[in-house]
């Protein structure tokens, strides 16, 4: 006879587990404690089998009868009801274990540690409001080259070009990694070469003639903010570093007395020495009392034990205050600015310049120059640059 609800509300447990019978294979087990499982007994391929269909109440009567159906139509189908649960269980695991949300934080754990914080904060921002709400849950394996551009296409839509080439460039390196662990063997990034426009060609806002470098120079001179930020702008014409390198200066790397500043470089990780001219040391000196017990130079306001520097927008937000537009000088173009003056006008060899601003150069053999190349003549260069932009802000 089938089961009825009364019937199994009412069973109660002997000192042996009971079995109650439904039907088609069905069964309530009576543990003697109490506890009441859903069992189906079958055969497959000759032998007796069983599977768990859930605990009494949370699985009803109802429900067992439902999940019993669904296993013999497995049945039916030459299919063992626990092998396709074990493989549903595997498909889950993987989708946790090898989603790709999963191994991109895998791999930015990894990789984050050798970049600068401030890039490694954008790759995971990037990653978890572009990427991971739409293919983050998704196994790696199964992620198609669609699926991707999709993703990469919304960030497109909103007028980010840029930031979704940025975003697919994240998500390769994500694929390349999970191939080299073993976790997946295709890379659907590859298959997007040409599916979003070109990125036209931009250069970072820079003054290139001298004698607006000079009328620059100036307007830097009358900032009226806080010594950090001052002393930053004078030094920054001088230097020429990336703007990130400038901020995170720290003082244990000035070395005042010999006129040396030696840093990591952020986008190569590779050593750099930049020559102090006589009006940057002068620059340091004068900031050094203030700042000279923590850590950074130009340390943030926010940050009295100096362990903290300045803001990235510190410097921007300055020359904004000042009146010099985003079209008229950014941070990167002090750089521009140095390299074509540097070459056009006061004719120092390419190379030279070249290393100063830390950028791959290669003798005629292949090898990349070490960190200390031409630096006699680059010491040369950095003082003729700084008592060169001395004259053009003095020529009135």
């Amino acid at each position: 006879m089938s089961l009825s609800n009364a019937a199994i509300r009412n069973a109660k447990a002997g000192e042996k587990a009971r079995k109650l019978f439904d039907g088609g294979g069905l069964y309530l087990e009576v543990a003697p404690h109490g506890g009441k499982w859903w069992r189906l007994k079958y055969r497959f391929e000759g032998k007796e089998k069983r599977l768990s269909l859930g605990v009494y109440p949370d699985v009803t009567l109802k429900d067992a009868r439902t999940r019993r159906d669904e296993a013999r139509k497995l049945l039916v189908n030459g299919v063992d009801p626990s092998e396709q649960r074990k493989a549903e269980k595997a498909a889950k695991a993987e989708e946790t274990t090898n989603s790709f949300e999963a191994l991109a934080n895998e791999w930015f754990a990894k990789y984050a540690p050798h970049w600068s914080s401030g890039h490694a904060t954008r790759v995971i921002s990037r990653l978890k409001g572009d990427v991971f709400p739409w293919i983050g849950s998704r196994p790696i394996t199964r992620i198609t080259a669609p699926q991707l551009l999709e993703t990469v296409q919304r960030i497109e839509q909103r007028g980010a070009l840029e930031t979704a080439y940025r975003v697919l460039s994240y998500c390769s390196q994500v694929f390349r990694y999970a191939i080299a662990t073993g976790r997946a063997t295709y890379n659907p990034s590859g298959d997007l070469k040409g599916a979003l426009p070109p990125v036209k060609g931009k250069h970072f806002a820079s003054v290139t003639e001298p004698k607006e470098v000079g009328k620059l120079l100036r307007t830097l001179d009358g900032y009226e903010g806080t010594l950090p930020v001052r002393c930053a702008l004078r030094l920054a014409p001088l230097v020429f570093v990336r703007p990130g390198e400038l901020r995170n200066a720290q003082w244990e790397d000035m070395d005042m007395d010999n006129a040396e500043w030696r840093f990591q470089v952020t986008k190569t990780r590779t050593q750099h020495i930049v020559p102090l001219s006589r009006q940057a040391v002068e620059i340091l000196r004068e900031l050094r009392p203030l700042t000279g017990n923590g850590q950074y130079v130009f340390s943030s306001a926010r940050s009295p034990k100096g362990d903290r520097p300045m803001s990235n927008n510190a410097i921007l937000a300055a020359m904004r205050c000042l009146g010099i537009g985003k079209e008229e000088m950014s941070g990167h173009g002090f750089r521009a600015m140095a390299r074509t003056i540097l070459d056009e006008v006061l004719k120092f060899r390419p190379d030279y310049i070249e290393h100063q601003l830390a950028h791959s150069v290669r003798d005629p053999n292949g090898r990349a120059y070490n960190r200390t190349a031409h630096l006699p003549e680059r010491r040369e260069m950095m003082q003729v640059w700084a008592d060169y932009l001395d004259e053009l802000k003095a020529d009135t």
